[in-house]
């Protein structure tokens, strides 16, 4: 290893793999989302599988690689053999991000980087124009934001002062009264993620009880100034059962919630997957969901508004 090179990943910052401008979803009007890296959960369907881990990670997309090389000759820790299909050689890479740096077409990336609390306001406060026009504002989104609550804490404020609309998806898988303390007052919409009601399958499918994530939502609809959209995401044969999703629709009602919304699976993450060197579990959904499907697990939840 190159002791004089420093990598760039800083483990107890919190890193930023994406910050997405001019979006139309995650809330209302125009609205700009900040991607956080890190989660306490570890679903094998994550969308989003390069936020999983905190630390900073290098990706590899096969498709813009162009064999030149240069990734190689730069590498300080020999980590890239081009006789691997992922070039990468993940047991000895310390995501210093040399090849990323010297590569010219983009195949290798880094993924994650810091942004002081200064700098991201700046960054957010940048779109105000279009939040004012739109009704929009800013989501912070994931990964689980909550992991950092002193330095989301600092941003949503400044937002606040600034009159900006602020959402935040999370898994609920937080210290409530943290939480309560340091986001929850400056938070006007929470998209709240829930997989499955059984606590052994919510182990088994994301390494975590559920049992945190329900008692946390149960108080929060308590809370007079907030608006909470518990949020399904429709994994085939997972979360996608009737017995799952009538489950969680009685949980629901007798919480008093009376919305919420049905994610239809998406299997865009096992391409994010394979670049960032992450293993495919074996019974993930390889597919989308039939409409009509969809349309089936939507009926069970109706009743909440009756």
């Amino acid at each position: 290893m190159n002791k004089n090179k420093k990598p760039l990943h800083v483990q107890h910052k919190p890193l930023i793999f994406d910050i997405h401008h001019f979006a139309l979803d995650d809330g209302p009007g125009i609205r700009t989302i900040v991607f956080m890296k890190g989660c306490p959960l570890s679903c094998l369907w994550c969308h989003n599988p390069e936020s999983m881990k905190s630390g900073q990670e290098i990706a590899f997309y096969s498709r813009l690689c162009i064999n030149c090389g240069d990734c190689k000759t730069v590498c300080p820790e020999g980590a890239i053999s081009f006789e691997q299909a992922d070039r990468i050689i993940r047991d000895r890479c310390t995501a210093c991000g040399e090849c990323a740096e010297a590569c010219p077409t983009t195949a290798l990336k880094i993924i994650g980087r810091h942004y002081s609390v200064s700098n991201l306001i700046e960054i957010l406060l940048s779109d105000h124009i279009f939040y004012e026009t739109s009704k929009g504002g800013v989501t912070f989104s994931g990964g689980e934001p909550a992991l950092y609550m002193d330095y989301v804490g600092e941003v949503m404020k400044e937002l606040k002062a600034n009159n900006i609309h602020i959402a935040i998806e999370t898994s609920g898988m937080f210290n409530l009264d943290e939480f309560k303390t340091k986001l929850l007052p400056y938070i006007n919409l929470i998209f709240y993620d829930i997989k499955l009601y059984d606590f052994r399958k919510h182990e088994q499918y994301t390494g975590k009880s559920n049992k945190q994530i329900f008692s946390n939502l149960a108080d929060l609809v308590k809370e007079p100034n907030v608006r909470i959209i518990p949020r399904l995401p429709l994994v085939p044969k997972i979360t996608a059962t009737t017995e799952n999703l009538t489950r969680i629709s009685c949980f629901l009602k007798n919480a008093g919630i009376t919305t919420c919304e049905l994610l239809p699976y998406n299997p865009g993450g096992i391409a994010k997957r394979i670049a960032t060197g992450k293993d495919i579990p074996p019974d993930i959904p390889r597919t989308m969901m039939r409409i009509e499907e969809e349309k089936k697990f939507e009926e069970i939840f109706a009743r909440l508004k009756n």
